[in-house]
């Protein structure tokens, strides 16, 4: 029976009652078993059907299986490869013998879809026998990891990236997360089958999941998920990423106490104890609730390597004067056409060249939203694209490079209220780490009823500040001067960040402050930092002087000693 528009946890089903069992049953044989079983044992009784789950669980061989198939949930943005089943075979029992050792049984390997076959593996420039390890999405093969006999790993080229094992946790209120194929195999094992793993692994920079926005609705049902990743610094700064994106109060935690991952734990101590370590997850700490223990790592750490390095845009004079961390916000002020908002790009270009960091823009001055995009597409590019750049390999490298890392909030009405909401939701879906409000006058506070400016300033900035340290987010604040002032000669003077409406609190509140100032005279701009909440960040009164170069519109490190007569964009 094939039922359409139908959904079960907001999931539309593909194939309605796949295994033909009989509906609105509670209980009957299992389709997975009950052939196996002796003749008069195969009519038994021993599943139950619960169809509003979507899900069927045998008493007799502890297995839980999907009556239905499903569509994929969301739409890939992308077009991407599809390996198809070229050189698929089921498993040998040489390879089923090799698995035993790992404690993985061939029933286990049958239901989460190991196959072999042959691949030309990079590693060793040759055709080699390996394990398919097939990433299915509904009944779509979406990509295959492969691996050798000498423990060789490689993706499909092209292929999308997503979890391995994402069809197991539809109909579940949770799942688990881990880091590899082998893990996923190990708590299959246990009984556990609403498990998943990432397809590559973790590293320290852990800031692009990928896979993660490529499979973000399947977690929209979630009430639990538990991260069970390596006890290595890369697997918990992979189990940082995801708890950012995922949110603290639905992420708990695994401890493998002396053992590396799932399956270590497994041939360790044994399918029960594994299946018994789902129970002893921890949640996150509480929010606004922190106890020595929570920071005894971070304290220590301290004590013997003092403090951390700040991050860099890759401006070598800059870099010499300023720094900054996540979690935190800076102002940024200045006459107007100065060039605020193109050296806050600067910035935001090269923290996603330094360390992959993804941006959203909240910018009505820097409409229309193609033009703002053409200025980051020159700062990426290095220079000017012409009509001939257009569709070359060049200009689709940039193009999508530009489309994955830097995102356009664009509304008919901009408030403060939902800037952050949508922030939020980019960082759960896109990953960001960095958030641009510019002006801060053009994304009003509506929630905020008080005509006092001192007090509106405060909670504005307080919000912005919340919004940071939740989502370990970077979060750059253009402001105007209410003013321009002149000197004796007639110079427009440099304006601070008390020349702002509502002044005192701008520099009271403020992790950083910078002033970015053109020089008429010597036509350059300077960017001069204001203020430094932590003194191993910068330099409180320091500058930088900069050249804009016209066609790539990068700021280039300039000796202001060295007087040039080349104009300025802006005259």
């Amino acid at each position: 029976m094939q039922v359409e528009n139908i959904e079960i946890n907001g999931f539309s089903i593909d194939t309605f009652n796949q295994y033909g069992l009989p509906e609105g049953k509670t209980q009957g044989i299992c389709p997975l078993c009950s052939s196996d079983r002796k003749p008069k044992n195969q009519k038994l009784k021993c599943a139950s059907y619960d169809w509003k789950r979507g899900l069927g669980t045998c008493h007799n061989c502890n297995t839980t299986f999907q009556l239905h198939t499903y569509k994929r949930k969301g739409v890939s943005e992308k077009e991407y490869i599809r390996p198809g089943n070229h050189n698929a075979t089921a498993i040998t029992d040489k390879v089923a013998v090799w698995f035993k050792t790992r404690g993985i049984s061939k029933k286990t390997l049958t239901e989460c879809g190991v196959s072999e076959g042959t691949e030309y593996m990079p590693q060793t420039s040759k055709i080699e026998k390996v394990i398919k390890f097939n990433y299915l999405m509904g009944n779509d093969l979406i990509n295959i990891k492969y691996r050798d006999g000498r423990k060789n790993f490689k993706l499909f080229k092209g292929a999308e990236k997503v979890f391995y094992n994402i069809n197991s946790i539809i109909g579940y209120n949770s799942c688990v997360i881990v880091e590899g194929e082998m893990d996923a195999l190990s708590f299959h094992e246990a009984g556990i089958p609403n498990v998943l793993s990432v397809p590559n692994g973790a590293t320290l920079n852990s800031n692009n999941l990928d896979y993660l926005d490529n499979c973000i609705d399947y977690f929209d049902d979630k009430e639990k998920v538990i991260l069970a990743v390596d006890n290595d610094e890369a697997g918990q700064a992979l189990q940082q990423e995801l708890i950012r994106r995922l949110g603290a109060e639905v992420c708990f935690i695994i401890d493998f106490d002396d053992c590396k991952d799932a399956n270590e734990y497994l041939l360790k101590y044994g399918n029960k104890r594994l299946s018994k370590l789902i129970e002893t997850a921890k949640a996150v700490p509480l929010e606004n609730v922190t106890t020595f223990k929570d920071i005894e790592e971070e304290v220590t750490d301290f004590v013997q390597h003092g403090f951390k390095p700040g991050y860099q845009v890759g401006l070598q004079n800059f870099d010499e004067i300023f720094s900054t961390y996540t979690g935190q916000f800076i102002t940024v002020t200045g006459i107007p056409s100065s060039g605020k908002s193109d050296f806050v790009d600067q910035m935001v270009v090269g923290y996603n060249i330094n360390y992959k960091w993804k941006t959203a823009f909240a910018s009505p001055e820097n409409a229309p939203t193609y033009l703002h995009a053409h200025k980051l597409m020159r700062k990426v590019w290095q220079g000017m694209p012409t009509p001939g750049d257009i569709n070359t390999n060049q200009w689709k490298k940039v193009a999508e490079h530009i489309n994955d890392n830097f995102f356009f909030i664009d509304m008919e009405r901009y408030t403060l209220e939902s800037v952050l909401r949508k922030g939020a939701e980019l960082v759960k879906r896109k990953g960001i780490k960095c958030l641009v409000i510019d002006p801060f006058n053009k994304i009003r506070d509506v929630d905020c009823k008080t005509e006092d400016v001192n007090r509106y300033t405060m909670e504005y900035l307080t919000k912005i500040e919340i919004f940071a340290k939740k989502f370990d987010v970077l979060v750059f604040i253009v402001a105007h001067p209410t003013k321009m002032y002149r000197d004796k000669e007639g110079k427009i003077e440099e304006p601070t960040m008390y020349n702002i409406k509502g002044g005192g609190e701008w520099y009271d509140a403020s992790y950083h402050g910078l002033l970015v100032h053109r020089d008429y005279e010597n036509k350059t701009v300077k960017a001069k930092v204001l203020k430094v909440k932590f003194q191993n960040l910068g330099e409180n009164g320091a500058e930088a002087n900069f050249k804009w170069e016209p066609k790539s519109g990068c700021f280039i490190p300039h000796n202001q000693n060295v007087s040039t007569a080349e104009a300025m964009p802006w005259e």
